[in-house]
């Protein structure tokens, strides 16, 4: 779970980066463009900026890790972590019934 707060919605987030997008020809730059988005939906616009960047690395525009991929990495990030934290568990098990074996009188 994310520490921040998502404030505005997915589709919220979609349609302002949709609206930079096809307004950039009408703005002298595609930050004039963002400033003018985020004043108008009260978002920041470095905020508005960081929401565009990412729509066009999933898009395949701009270079680096897309949404998928990092949920992905992320998924078996928290499934190896678990994986260790079991086998060690099983580790000390093991080691701790092998001790008792040794431990316990011969039937002889």
């Amino acid at each position: 779970m994310s520490k921040t707060t998502n404030k505005y919605s997915p589709e919220v987030r979609e349609r302002a980066v949709r609206m930079v997008m096809d307004n950039a020809g009408g703005h002298e730059s595609r930050w004039a463009a963002i400033l003018s988005v985020s004043a108008k939906i009260g978002c920041a616009a470095q905020t508005l900026n960081e929401w565009v960047k990412k729509a066009e690395v999933d898009r395949g525009q701009r270079a680096g890790v897309t949404t998928e991929t990092a949920e992905r990495l992320k998924a078996l990030e928290r499934e190896n972590r678990e994986l260790r934290q079991a086998n060690e568990i099983l580790r000390k098990a093991s080691a701790y019934f092998a001790q008792a074996e040794l431990d316990r009188p011969s039937k002889r």
